[in-house]
């Protein structure tokens, strides 16, 4: 999903830049009033991180010659909103660029856009719809997680088709080819993440059910059912 160094033209890196910074901003002071009102809950944000970092890290062949991978970024989401994970994902991106070779600076703000803002955000939208609701709470974070990793790759696709419009069909044809590249690996990554990041959660309301209560990413009633407490 990376967009790698150099294949964005210039006036496209500077758009995305520009999108970007707003959002970077709105979630360092998220992050700061978080970690103000809870110390507590940095260990959380450590583990959120990590699973950004190591999931995203995992860049597997696609069938046409580019790659997919895991985002790992729904649980941020769920767990800290999308303000604070835009955050999240441009330390990943940033070192992942500088030694791994996977992405690059002049493309890290639409790897941004994509990965850290767009995707988390329609994956916490998600969350929010159901949160309240009576669909059981490890499937919330399971289609969260899910939508959150497939539209990171549709806004990546769009970010591709806006510097690359087909001769013909403009930018929705170029969208369309993009999409179609990435979706044959990139919707059964999108499922396993889901189900990936649903055991992660189960085990965390296992382990810390407080901070998830302490934070209300979920009812008290939705947390004590989800650990067997009636």
């Amino acid at each position: 999903m990376h967009i790698m160094e150099g294949f964005l033209p210039l006036e496209w890196c500077l758009v995305w830049w520009a999108v970007a910074i707003p959002f970077l901003c709105w979630g360092v002071y998220r992050l700061r009033r978080v970690l103000d009102a809870d110390r507590e809950a940095l260990p959380l944000l450590g583990v959120t991180g990590a699973f950004i970092f190591i999931l995203s890290s995992l860049k597997l062949p696609s069938v046409t010659g580019s790659c997919s991978h895991p985002t790992g970024t729904g649980l941020s989401a769920i767990c800290f909103g999308p303000a604070i994970t835009s955050v999240v994902c441009m330390v990943v991106l940033l070192f992942q660029s500088l030694f791994l070779a996977h992405g690059g600076l002049s493309v890290l703000g639409a790897n941004i856009v994509s990965m850290g803002i767009v995707g988390p955000a329609v994956g916490y939208l998600v969350y929010r719809a159901l949160r309240d609701t009576r669909v059981n709470l490890f499937f919330t974070v399971f289609l969260a997680c899910a939508v959150a990793d497939l539209v990171t790759y549709l806004t990546t696709s769009l970010e591709l088709a806006l510097a690359y419009p087909a001769e013909v069909g403009g930018v929705a044809a170029s969208f369309g080819v993009f999409f179609i590249i990435f979706a044959i690996t990139q919707v059964p990554l999108a499922i396993i993440e889901g189900i990936v990041l649903a055991l992660v959660f189960k085990y965390i309301i296992q382990l810390k059910p407080e901070i998830i209560s302490r934070l209300r990413i979920f009812p008290d009633g939705a947390i004590r059912a989800a650990r067997g407490e009636g």
